[in-house]
């Protein structure tokens, strides 16, 4: 009988493939060390008179999220690195905050005890972050491998992945990230959490005081009946909301006037399409305008009629714009044009970014008239995005809608073009979507004397009750602190838009970069 062959190993006795090791020891080291992060790294720190919550996060993204329960959350963009730093704002001390209210000169120096508080807070949470990152891939390492040696191993890799961590985290850090938070939380409270634009331009120039400056305006917020102060607006900022493409929506008009006293808006720009049929039945839709506590300067859109505009001409505090007439409102000047096109019954010609650049011609030619009389026009204002872009070089800024999504764009010749989203969120038209628009508006903040744009707040409100905003500060690049002295982009005339005749019908408008 022959003798059998010895069978070779079975796989399951063998050795496993070294890439199947390193990828199941990688697994332990990053669970465990999210699990030691979850469970011991955070640190809780006084902050002035509050007590904070200071936790480090594994992330996609990275950043700083400030959470301010139960008013919201404010998101910066300080780094990028696979962990997020959370500050929690749990109480307000009643012994601190006593302390404040009894010896209010206190308050000029809160600020750089903030800041000290929360240099402090930081390291203290990078200490105990090591120690948690390598306790929790330890003792998983120990769990699941039942070798001191492997499990010192795991602990030592999550150890070197945190230090990794923190090097992409200060290689990336961006201490100016304040400068441009958004916030999302309850509508009231935006403008306070947030700041002023000229206060916020000025005012910061490291992340730690820059922290430590919203955690003070938090401080503010809480007093002894937990109300929100007063909005105090930098007097030498203009403040213009921008509002577009309404569409009948009944809920904008309350959402302007919150807008308007929250943010003391001192004039409203509504950039077209407020109807969407623009028939004589729906005129009784725009008589809340007069009420909204602000001077409302508006331009015709494809949906709204020549008797929607008769309708808003005869009514107080409304500014109508048409065929590049200008007007002085709040310290500035505007001109615009009405769409030449009229959707719903088809009656105006239908010659899109041809017709539209034609307007947009005319409305550039009213803007240079303005500018040889000595009286430059600050912002033009057109509904179609393709009409506004004719304005490059004419004037500083130039507003539109339209698209129903919120863009900003410098544009070859210098003009800021801002195309606002839709304010009535696309109107009854939503309701056939699977999900509605979200309603959007800008506050944009201008120099009283310069009259150029030194920020703006893009606010997004979604939700059947419209009680949460996400707010997003952004400020042009060159006025962020630092940026070389008289860096502001100032508009040069176009060939296309100089004195010589405008553009031939069927000409192109001029391609933009993409959004600054």
């Amino acid at each position: 009988m022959a003798r059998t062959r010895p069978l070779p190993a079975l796989a399951l006795g063998a050795r496993p493939n070294p890439w199947v090791r390193a990828a199941g020891l990688t697994a332990v080291v990053v669970l465990g060390a999210w699990l030691g992060l979850l469970i011991v790294g955070n640190v809780r720190v006084p902050v002035g008179p509050m007590d904070t919550t200071m936790t480090l996060r594994p992330s996609a993204t990275g950043g700083t999220k400030i959470n301010v329960s139960p008013l919201g959350a404010l998101h910066l963009n300080s780094h990028t690195a696979p962990f997020r730093l959370d500050v929690n704002v749990d109480q307000l001390d009643p012994v601190r905050s006593q302390a404040l209210v009894d010896h209010p000169e206190r308050l000029s120096g809160l600020q750089d005890e903030v800041a000290q508080d929360v240099g402090r807070g930081t390291l203290d949470l990078a200490v105990r972050s090591c120690a948690a990152v390598v306790i929790g891939a330890t003792a998983l390492g120990l769990a699941v491998y039942r070798r001191p040696r492997r499990a010192l191993a795991a602990g030592g890799l999550a150890l070197a992945l945190l230090a990794a961590s923190g090097g992409t985290a200060l290689a990336t850090w961006n201490p100016k990230s304040v400068l441009e938070p958004r916030f999302s939380g309850l509508l009231s409270s935006a403008p306070s959490l947030v700041g002023d634009a000229r206060s916020i331009v000025t005012e910061f120039d490291v992340y730690q005081r820059e922290l430590a400056r919203l955690v003070t305006n938090v401080t503010e917020l809480y007093d002894a009946t937990s109300t929100l102060p007063a909005y105090a607006p930098d007097p030498s900022t203009i403040r213009v909301l921008h509002v577009s493409d309404i569409h009948l929506n009944p809920a904008s008009w309350k959402i302007i006037g919150s807008l308007v006293e929250q943010y003391k808006v001192n004039v409203i720009v509504d950039s077209g399409d407020t109807m969407d049929h623009g028939s004589a039945a729906e005129n009784g839709f725009l008589d809340p305008i007069e009420d909204l506590g602000a001077p409302y300067i508006w331009v015709r859109g494809n949906h709204d009629s020549g008797l929607t505009q008769e309708y808003l001409e005869d009514m107080e505090n409304v500014h109508v714009l048409d065929d590049g007439r200008a007007v002085d409102v709040a310290g500035l000047r505007f001109a615009g044009m009405g769409d030449p096109q009229f959707s719903p019954d088809r009656t105006a010609p239908q010659g899109g970014k041809e017709v539209q650049a034609l307007a947009g011609a005319r409305l550039a030619s009213a803007l240079r008239d303005q500018k040889q009389a000595g009286t430059p026009v600050d912002i033009a204002i057109a509904h179609d995005p393709d009409a506004a872009r004719e304005t490059d070089g004419q004037v500083p800024l130039a507003l539109a809608g339209h698209l129903h999504h919120q863009e900003m764009e410098v544009m070859p010749y210098g003009t800021r073009l801002r195309i606002e989203g839709t304010t009535g969120g696309s109107g009854l038209r939503a309701l056939e979507q699977k999900n509605p628009d979200p309603i959007e508006a800008s506050i944009l903040y201008l120099d009283r004397d310069t009259r150029r744009l030194q920020a703006w707040d893009e606010i997004r409100l979604g939700g059947l009750g419209l009680t949460t905003a996400e707010v997003s500060r952004h400020l042009p690049k060159e006025n962020h602190p630092g940026a070389p002295a008289g860096s502001t982009p100032a508009p040069s005339p176009s060939p296309s838009l100089s004195p010589s005749p405008g553009p031939a019908p069927g000409s192109t408008p001029s391609p933009s970069p993409s959004p600054s």
